[in-house]
């Protein structure tokens, strides 16, 4: 008795963590539109990503980090709903995007890649983009700790 109550002790304690705001970041878009935004800054998030989601709200997002600039690509294997990718240089501009990307129901699925490098990359709900007029050029606001 006394081992299952601990192991459920353990389970709240882990599930707590899981759902708490930590790891999250402010977005702001030109608009004033804000989201908070998972961060993905490991390999095992970045990975990960938004896999097996079955929704996303209108104020939600991943922002991915990663520590070099480069040509990062992207795919949209077990995922269950469509996204709008969004590309930032490391001065945080959007130098590429790409507007309701369907999940992949196929065993080999395409890869989104940018024209420019970037260091961050922002999934959104599909609709989005379109949304909040976001275009290249723009500058996205958020501070990482």
């Amino acid at each position: 008795m006394m081992k299952e109550l601990r192991i459920l002790f353990l389970l709240f304690i882990l599930s707590s963590l899981l759902l708490s705001k930590e790891g999250r970041v402010w977005i702001k878009f030109p608009s004033g539109k804000q989201i908070a935004a998972e961060k993905a800054d490991t390999l095992e998030e970045r990975a990960l990503g938004l896999m097996f989601r079955k929704e996303l709200g209108d104020n939600e997002g991943m922002l991915f980090i990663f520590e070099e600039e480069d040509f990062h690509s992207f795919w949209m294997k077990n995922m269950v709903i469509s996204l709008d990718i969004i590309w930032l240089n490391k001065e945080k501009k959007v130098v590429y995007y790409i507007e309701d990307v369907p999940p992949c129901k196929e065993e080999k699925c395409p890869s989104y890649v940018p024209f420019r490098k970037s260091k961050y990359v922002i999934e959104v709900k599909a609709g989005f983009i379109k949304k909040e007029k976001i275009k290249i050029g723009d500058e996205i606001k958020f501070e990482l700790e």
